[in-house]
């Protein structure tokens, strides 16, 4: 039905608290809605014409009686609430055990392994904000070179190092023989935190940072759409996510506005398959730090850039803008939050739209993209009906 799909993941965008959120202590997120609420009102007039507004309640956006695109949202069925979990579940791939987290630090038998590859004791192994970690123990490791070590409430190994003390190459290095180690331990990914300056009010982290996952347990639908002769390619940390399994190109990402700059070059590139996007800065620079303001102007910048991404956009093409998770900057903790995640499908071809309603898994995309090139079936259920 559709040539290609581009499909956009605005990272840490969700829209309300699901059902389970309680057992994560995510009851009261719901990062669009508080994002909006926090600044008086979101004005996203692109996005509220696909249906943005017809969705939820967000404050400043409206629903509309003919919107231009599809719209629902999508509850998660794997547990946890990490971007690499997301990710594989917008893919088709779904787990039925959460990764392990060490949110009291990791224990020492994992610490020894890592620090006989490090050749010295890491700082840190406590669960911190990535800024935050940084104040704490940014200025000791200048003084003593050893690598800090910190996770989150989700199951990640970070490792942050002054890129004068460790360069990024040198770092990744030392994240990719962690990764190796870490693998009988069900950690989902290892991330490299590069950052520079010379005291704790001065450190910021650069746009270095690299994650080295572990690879998805089975055939994602990228794999299935490679089967069949279709293009994959990624923008953004997708590449990273998936441990770059299932994908044949890829175009690293500095920030928002380079990976929807990179989402325009592939598809001047490639004229059939998909697209798969990941726009971070919602998550990384604005969720974590707890910045709605800034939050609420990424989604405006992004809405801006909309009409040129229309623009590129034929009959042929199908769009489907989503999430992996929330980070609701508004509520207690810096960590993601368990949440629905919007949906909208967009193509000029289509003559009239509706509600796709509320979909029982991410992988309601995976399936869709497969039944759309007729590709190895993946888990959840297409959509692709509704489009007609």
């Amino acid at each position: 039905m559709f040539e290609r799909i581009i499909l956009i993941v605005l990272d840490g965008v969700g829209i309300g608290a699901l059902p389970d959120a309680g057992l994560y202590h995510d009851q009261d997120a719901a990062t669009l809605q508080h994002v909006a609420e926090s600044c008086g009102g979101l004005n996203l007039p692109h996005l509220q014409s696909l249906g943005l507004g017809n969705v939820a309640a967000i404050s400043g956006i409206s629903p509309v009686p003919d919107p231009a695109a599809w719209f629902g949202k999508m509850a998660e069925v794997s547990p946890g609430k990490d971007s690499v979990t997301g990710h594989w579940e917008l893919a088709g791939v779904t787990l039925e055990e959460p990764f392990a987290t060490y949110c009291n630090g990791f224990p020492a038998e994992i610490i020894q392994e890592f620090a006989a590859v490090a050749g010295c004791q890491p700082l840190g192994n406590i669960a911190a904000s990535g800024t935050e970690i940084l104040k704490q123990l940014g200025e000791e490791h200048l003084r003593t070179r050893r690598p800090i070590v910190y996770t989150s409430t989700d199951s990640v190994f970070q490792i942050a190092a002054h890129e004068d003390i460790l360069p990024p190459q040198e770092l990744y290095q030392l994240c990719r023989q962690a990764e190796s180690l870490l693998a009988p331990y069900r950690i989902c990914r290892v991330i490299a935190r590069p950052f520079r300056g010379d005291t704790a009010e001065t450190f910021y982290r650069t746009s270095g940072r690299r994650d080295f996952p572990r690879t998805p347990p089975h055939a994602s639908v990228l794999d299935a759409l490679l089967a069949v002769g279709q293009s994959t390619c990624s923008v953004g940390k997708v590449y990273d996510l998936f441990a770059g399994q299932g994908l044949a190109q890829s175009y690293p990402t500095i920030s928002n506005q380079d990976g929807m700059n990179k989402t325009l070059e592939a598809i001047e590139a490639i004229s059939s398959g998909l697209i798969f996007v990941n726009l971070v800065d919602f998550d990384m620079l604005y969720g974590h730090r707890l910045d709605a303001a800034g939050f609420a102007k990424a989604l405006s910048e992004f809405d801006d850039w909309l009409p040129v991404l229309f623009g590129r956009l034929n009959e042929r093409d199908l769009l489907l803008i989503t999430a992996d998770h929330g980070c609701d900057p508004t509520t207690a903790g810096t960590d993601h939050t368990r949440e629905y995640v919007p949906l909208l499908a967009y193509s000029s071809a289509f003559n009239r739209c509706g509600s796709l309603g509320i979909r029982s898994s991410f992988a309601d995309i995976a399936a869709t993209i497969a039944d759309n090139y007729q590709a190895a079936s993946c888990s959840g259920e297409s959509f692709l009906d509704a489009l007609v």
